[in-house]
């Protein structure tokens, strides 16, 4: 009988003031992003009791 043993690990960084500005507004536009999929795809049960798949939501969002 084989053990399978799990490791986690941690990294942590630091980025300079630029890289941190960066980060910060790429973190935003995904926010954006998801909130506008996860509207589209609460009206669509609200209004139609349809369920929109992720590649349906992915083609609204890219289109």
């Amino acid at each position: 009988m084989v053990a399978m043993v799990e490791r986690g690990y941690k990294y942590r960084f630091y980025p300079t003031p630029t890289q941190a500005e960066l980060l910060t507004r790429t973190f935003g536009c995904v926010r954006l992003v998801y909130n506008l999929g996860l509207q589209a795809r609460r009206e669509s049960w609200k209004q139609r009791e349809e369920k929109v798949g992720y590649s349906a939501t992915s083609a609204m969002l890219t289109g």
